[in-house]
Order: structure tokens, then sequence, then C-alpha cells
């Protein structure tokens, strides 16, 4: 399983390098104001997908931590719950008085 994990790695390496020593013809990247870049496509295309996957990261933390902060309210819930169902649970079952 490893060498399979190597040889696609491998493979998924070749594939980006040749792509970045094909696509390396300069392009201009036009902002507001008259503001403009000029680079390389590929890095142009790099920066494009690592800004996309951080935006999604940081779209993904904030639902883990809306979910974490959910689970810890849920938890003190139960919490809560058990410790008024306890004293109940606790006292004496007393038999039914005889009725003769």
């Amino acid at each position: 399983m490893q060498y399979l994990m190597l040889i696609v790695k491998l493979a998924l390496f070749l594939l980006i390098l040749s792509f970045a020593i094909v696509n390396t013809d300069p392009v201009t990247v036009r902002y507001y104001l008259g503001y403009q870049w000029e680079a390389p496509l590929v890095l142009v295309l790099l920066v494009a997908v690592c800004g996309g996957a951080m935006v999604g990261l940081v779209a993904g933390l904030l639902q883990t931590l809306r979910l974490r902060r959910e689970i810890a309210a849920l938890k003190r819930e139960i919490r809560a719950l058990q410790a008024a169902a306890r004293p109940a649970e606790e006292a004496p079952v007393l038999p039914p008085p005889d009725l003769l």
C-alpha cells in the first residue's frame, strides 16, 4: 500500500510539474484603481488555488467551532438533566399500603 501511495504522489507531482513548465507565459492581472500584477500563469493559478483553499479552510473552521460550542452546550444540558433526575432515582421506593 505504501508503494502505491508513493507512485500516486510521484505521478501527481510530475503532472503538476509538467503543467508548471508548459504554462510559463506571463499574464497580467488587473485590479481596481489601475493596479496590476504581471506574473507567470502558473503562479497566478497557484495563488488563486491557495486563496480558495484558505477561504474554504476558514469556512470549515468557523463551522467546526460553532458545532463544538453547540456540543458543549448540549453536554452541559445533559449533565444538568442527569443531576436533576438523580435525587428522584435515589429516593427510597415505598411499598404500596395495605388496603385491608
